[in-house]
């Protein structure tokens, strides 16, 4: 089983799949899923391949257990500094890099045998088993799973239980699993300022020396304090730009793109106000563009007395194989979780080690990838059979 579920994940891997193209990936893995009986659905929007597909969908009284995940990847970087070609899938003593092996194309492949396994084995089961599948969670995520999200729900489809690939291990795997994320704010800020030559600062204004007190003032900010569901609100300077390039010249404005991660304590509408206030005690000229990416997001147990609660399923899959207790901890990006939570599902976490993820050099050992396999199996049995 080990072998299949690395040449599969060798064969997403060379799909040069750079969202939000898929470059064939989705085309593997719906032959794959149609060998085993599954209804395809292709939800295919403008430049992203989406699909729903789904088994014993004639079971719709019983309980959904949805594969959540994403074929495209982040551009490699600098191909010159990997060890190996990013998209050779080459696999070095145990060690299988690839751009996206673990972000999450390994976590598909598990996903994918683990399915199969099943169903081979309990071919009447009572439910159903789906996947959800998009090329754009690493771009803009805005024709992927938002959009299947939408489609299912006007369909009044049923999900009750869904695991996302995503990588949240940090050491072993199964070490971390998450069942929420922080929101994420995006603010573009321009400094308006007076161009000038640099010999003459007299008779400019320059919007780099303006901000830099404005900078300072909001990086010590404690925008909200961490709890016991979520890390604290953290913000971060990503890019400061302007469109001078002569080193004789002061810019007439610049452009800081910030982001904010903000937890449960603080709503965005209180960020972007603190924001505003801040600006205007240092600025007198500027302009604001914000756009909110997601709101923090929660999954539990609806009714823990009635229903299967699949953060308990999820522990005691992960002890049974890999002799460990999870940590919860909803750290780290967003994630298509932030759309899937819309359904009401259970949603949970579970992918490979995250360490080298969108780095050079992604690689994972190859027995992670057989644990992580053992354990979305045990996940689904635990599910519909005991």
């Amino acid at each position: 089983m080990l072998k299949k579920i690395v040449n599969l994940t060798r064969q997403l891997i060379k799909c040069h799949s750079i969202s939000p193209d898929d470059a064939g990936c989705q085309n593997i893995l719906i032959k794959l899923l149609k060998k085993l009986n599954f209804n395809i659905n292709l939800i295919n929007i403008k430049d992203t391949n989406n699909f729903w597909a789904i088994h014993n969908n004639h079971k719709i009284m019983y309980n959904t257990l949805v594969f959540a995940g994403h074929t495209d990847v982040v551009p490699p970087g600098e191909v010159t500094k990997w060890k190996f070609d990013p998209f050779k899938a080459i696999l070095d003593k145990n060690i299988l890099y690839g751009r996206g092996v673990c972000d999450m194309k390994g976590s598909l492949a598990a996903m994918i045998f683990a399915a199969k396994k099943f169903i081979t084995k309990y071919h009447d089961y009572n439910g159903r088993i789906a996947f959800l599948i998009t090329s754009d969670e690493e771009g803009n995520a805005t024709n992927g799973t938002i959009k299947i999200i939408n489609h299912l729900l006007e369909k009044k489809e049923k999900l009750d239980f869904c695991i996302l690939g995503e990588p949240t291990s940090n050491k072993i795997i199964g070490d971390n699993i998450k069942n929420g994320r922080r929101g994420s704010l995006n603010i573009k800020l321009k400094i308006i300022g007076i161009q000038g030559h640099v010999a003459y600062h007299n008779l400019a204004k320059n919007p780099i020396h303006m901000v830099i007190p404005l900078l300072h003032k909001l990086i010590l900010i404690n925008w909200s304090k961490k709890n016991n569901l979520f890390p604290e609100t953290s913000m971060q300077i990503t890019r400061i730009s302007s469109d001078i390039k002569n080193n004789n010249i002061i810019p007439g404005n610049i452009i800081i793109f910030i982001n904010f991660r903000f937890n449960n304590e603080i709503c965005y509408q209180n960020i972007l106000k603190t924001f505003n206030n801040i600006i205007r005690k240092y600025i007198i000229k500027y302009e604001i563009k914000w756009e909110l990416s997601g709101l923090p997001f929660l999954s539990t147990s609806k009714n823990y007395i009635k229903e299967k609660n699949l953060i308990e399923i999820v522990k005691k899959s992960i002890y049974s194989i890999n002799h460990i207790y999870p940590t919860l901890i909803n750290n780290g990006g967003t994630s298509d979780g932030r759309f899937i939570i819309k359904t009401k599902a259970q949603i949970v976490e579970l992918g490979l080690i995250n360490s080298t993820i969108h780095k050079i050099n992604e690689h994972v050992n190859i027995n992670d990838l057989y644990i992580l396999y053992k354990i979305y199996y045990k996940i689904i049995k635990k599910i519909f059979i005991f």
